[in-house]
């Protein structure tokens, strides 16, 4: 099995951010009584009966790649198992235990959100002369939310570019990227949103044989694009980093409509208010050819990262605030699917029901689907779900980790009527 060893290490956009420690019964599990070592003698019968699956094995030659990259792994937790004996488990659903302990994290969450009033920003007079005044109130939400962007550049100004680890694993999970890398490829234009230091387009270059690719790596941080483009591998020729907002109006500099193959979206859409969703889905559906693909894999709801923030950062449902000021939000799958396919609009793709402040719930399923598709419409190719046990084998502890990942297509057929020209010949 082919595990993402960068997961293991909580790289910053997947790691756990302003947690409070697991109780002791969710962290600690009882180990296992510990197997007899075979000896060297292949008949030994120890050594024979410790035979396993190359995904079970601790041989590293017999560390296998997977061949379907939505597999997300084979090595399955079995009752008999020790769960110590690995740094990691796939498709492991939480159990009842940590399940009620989440929805209790969530209800003390919700009770205490974002405070309404930046108290921090002000001394105490003053602090209270603003706040018998509305006109000059300013609540927290608004300040996360007006200028995200300022609060990510401080992130890239705290954390040079060798806090960030590579993606190596994006190949494995995304096969077309090594297609598009190979020296006959066609000529094709890659667009990263959301590139932070150049820990996915650097890699993909590293192994690019086409000297027809080109690389354009956007974040919303000036300090991000500074770190592209002062790293020593960057050269204008195969890659362009640009600052740019995937929820703004313009489009990407140097791009125009229909002109990108592939749009990368790694850990970035969860970065985004979701008011703000429909209008980045309708910047990449403008900048994508007729038939390109967006790959994609962020947050999912339950995940560890999810169930240990504090008080003071739940902004709404799913959506939450760093310590840091950087935003995070945790999805469901056909959540996305209803966004990603314009069965939804701001507010109303939240799915099953809306949970209020108070604890109630209103029902905002989406309404009955037109046979008309909406303009700015993509196809889902593949979406699932990335379930994964992580443990500290050192510690005895377990983490319940949870990713979406998805490949969400733009169609060919409605395009000639929607945006103004016809799909290519060939």
């Amino acid at each position: 099995m082919a595990t993402l060893t960068e997961l293991n290490s909580s790289p910053p956009e997947e790691s756990l951010e302003e947690s409070s420690p697991l109780p002791p019964d969710i962290a600690s599990l009882q180990l296992s009584p510990t197997p007899p070592e075979p000896s060297e003698d292949p008949t030994d019968p120890v050594t024979i009966s410790s035979a396993a699956p190359p995904h079970r094995s601790h041989d590293p030659r017999c560390n296998l790649k997977r061949s379907d990259p939505f597999q997300f792994g084979s090595r399955y937790l079995l009752e008999e198992d020790n769960v110590f004996e690995f740094n990691a488990w796939d498709h492991v659903e939480t159990d009842d235990v940590y399940k009620l302990y989440a929805e209790e994290q969530y209800a003390k969450q919700r009770e205490a959100p974002v405070s309404e009033f930046d108290h921090s920003r002000f001394p105490p007079p003053i602090k209270n002369l603003f706040e018998k005044s509305r006109g000059l109130r300013e609540t927290q939400k608004e300040r996360f939310n007006a200028d995200p962007a300022k609060w990510w550049n401080q992130f890239y100004k705290n954390n040079t570019a060798n806090f960030f680890k590579n993606r190596k694993w994006l190949q494995q999970e995304f096969p077309v990227l090594s297609s598009v890398t190979q020296v006959d490829s066609p000529p094709a234009v890659l667009l990263e949103v959301g590139a932070g230091a150049g820990n996915t387009a650097f890699p993909i270059l590293a192994h690019n044989n086409n000297p027809n690719l080109k690389i354009h790596a956007c974040d919303f941080s000036k300090k991000a694009v500074e770190l592209i483009r002062t790293n020593e591998l960057y050269d204008k020729s195969p890659i362009q980093a640009d600052v740019w907002d995937v929820a703004a109006e313009e489009l990407p500099p140097g791009l125009e409509e229909a002109s990108v193959d592939l749009v990368l979206m790694i850990f970035i859409f969860s970065a985004l208010s979701p008011t703000q969703w429909r209008q980045a889905v309708r910047n990449i559906h403008r900048v994508l050819k007729p038939g390109g693909e967006v790959l994609f894999r962020d947050y999912g709801r339950g995940d560890l990262a999810q169930v240990r923030f504090k008080k003071g950062r739940y902004m709404e449902e799913n959506f939450y605030v760093r310590g840091d000021g950087t935003r995070v939000y945790f999805f469901e799958e056909d959540e996305l699917a209803r966004i990603w396919t314009g069965q939804s609009t701001d507010g109303d793709s939240r799915t099953h029901n809306q949970v209020e402040s108070d604890g109630t719930t209103e029902d905002i399923s989406s309404p009955p689907r037109s046979n008309t598709p909406p303009p700015h419409h993509f196809e889902v190719v593949d979406l699932g779900v990335d379930r994964r046990l992580l443990v500290n084998r050192q510690k005895k502890l377990k983490m319940y980790r949870c990713w979406l990942q998805g490949r969400f297509r733009k169609p060919t057929e409605v395009l000639s009527m929607i945006d103004g020209y016809a799909p290519n010949a060939e």
